[in-house]
């Protein structure tokens, strides 16, 4: 038998959360946001598997990273829930971890502690201009080709690395690149996760990515092309990576455009979610704006220093978080609920061992193809704004860095305006960054 006193315990409970996330004002209660919170974190729960693998490759310790990724990620939801009242889940962004491994460290040869140093100073800048205000500035002063540029790049600069890791494309000193050899195992792992991913992604199923990705690693198990190293145990120690950040080192004057990289793509990254998963909820304000914007900014820039610390590439919004608000989530508790799932997962380390670098080469190029459709979006009829986004777009995959494409599409963008006529299309922050990038592209290695 129930005490007679219960009933009104969970009724002063579900008060509280109400006064505090303001459920009601929102059209929401708990149940409906608990399930949207599952809902979110199914989606994007691939990251504990895709990161570590990621990262480890830079050199790091794969069983730090794993807890470092689900602690960035929970911290990340926590404030955003918390403080900003929103139900946008934040983790390590796809891309920038690409661009940690390939591009600052196996590419330009730094260590992972400088790396993480270059993370931690970018979320530390990224906070300031929260703080100060001046973000929208910044983001207004950007071009809309160029963004759109450098989100198609970052797409596909990521279907190369899954492409890679597959076996799918191989080095060639003829032609750069050339096909792999599609009867081994591998490349028909990824091909195989890709074309499942991308099928339930249509069909609307939840969690399709986490689907893939275990179910191509339990197939693999079973025909003997992997090893099962179990579900659950004690998470690994953090102690490998934690506050190893050298930010010394990433002062250094080479290190600028890597900081400016991190720093400027997860400002666009997060605006661009912030207020895409906004309009989708209903959350914007008569004026088309998102309101307590500079808390949910500054919730994305806490949980990037937090990660470097924990060690971990930038955290980022997901865009995923739409499958919550489709859910019904309409509040911060949907965050909280996915941090709290997050902090769970730290005892799947040993099923996170167990993922094969093919299992997460389909996720990759699944997140790719949705990143690539920004290309859909740029102006084509005109050759001042098309020629910039493909330079952008295609520089990143080639050059093995998102820092060069970015570069490039400035450069490109401000030099074709220029020759063309149309200097009156360039505002004073693109002409100075233009010439910045120029500068650097010619003079600095």
């Amino acid at each position: 038998m129930s005490h007679p006193d219960s009933s009104k315990t969970e009724h002063h409970n579900k008060s509280l959360l109400d006064r505090y996330f303001r459920l009601s004002e929102h059209g929401t209660n708990v149940r409906t946001e608990v399930i949207a919170g599952i809902t979110t974190f199914l989606t994007m729960a691939y990251i504990i598997f895709v990161n570590p693998s990621i990262l480890a490759e830079a050199g790091m310790d794969g069983g730090a990273v794993f807890v470092a990724t689900c602690l960035a990620a929970a911290i990340g939801c926590l404030v955003m829930g918390l403080w900003a009242n929103y139900p946008i889940a934040l983790a390590p962004g796809m891309g920038l971890n690409a661009f940690f491994t390939y591009t600052v460290v196996l590419s330009m040869g730094h260590t992972w502690q400088v790396a993480l140093g270059a993370v931690f100073l970018s979320g530390v800048t990224f906070f300031i201009l929260s703080v100060l205000r001046i973000r929208e500035w910044i983001i207004n002063s950007i071009p809309l080709t160029l963004r759109l540029g450098i989100a198609a790049g970052i797409g596909l600069f990521l279907a190369m690395v899954a492409l890679k890791n597959a076996g799918i494309i191989v080095d060639n000193p003829a032609t750069l690149v050339s096909v792999g050899d599609l009867a081994q195992p591998g490349p028909l792992y990824a091909l195989a996760g890709f074309f499942v991913i991308t099928a339930l992604a249509y069909r609307r199923v939840t969690g399709a990515v986490m689907i893939g990705i275990l179910g191509v690693t339990l197939v693999a198990i079973v025909l003997g092309h992997n090893e099962f190293a179990g579900l659950v145990s004690m998470p690994p120690s953090v102690m490998p990576t934690l506050m190893q950040m050298d930010i010394a080192g990433a002062l250094d004057v080479g290190m600028i455009s890597i900081i400016f990289a991190f720093l400027f793509v997860d400002l666009f990254d997060t605006s661009g979610t912030l207020v895409g998963v906004a309009h989708r909820g209903g959350l914007l304000d008569k004026d088309g704006k998102l309101p307590r914007l500079g808390r949910a900014l500054m919730a994305d820039s806490t949980a990037t220093m937090a990660g470097a610390a924990l060690g971990t590439s930038t955290t980022t919004s997901y865009v995923e978080s739409t499958s919550g608000i489709a859910a019904g989530g309409r509040t911060g508790l949907t965050a909280v609920v996915v941090a709290v799932l997050f902090l769970a997962s730290l005892f799947l380390a040993p099923l996170a061992g167990s993922i094969p670098a093919y299992a997460t080469a389909g996720a990759l190029l699944y997140v790719a193809s949705l990143m690539a459709g920004s290309l859909a979006s740029a102006d084509w009829d005109d050759a001042t704004e098309a020629a910039p986004v493909l330079i952008a777009a295609l520089a990143m995959p080639l050059t093995f860095s998102i820092a060069e494409g970015i570069a490039l599409g400035f450069v490109s963008y401000l030099a074709i305006k220029t020759l063309a006529g149309r200097f009156s299309d360039l505002n004073p922050a693109v002409v100075v960054l233009g010439l910045l990038f120029a500068i650097k592209l010619i003079f600095i290695d």
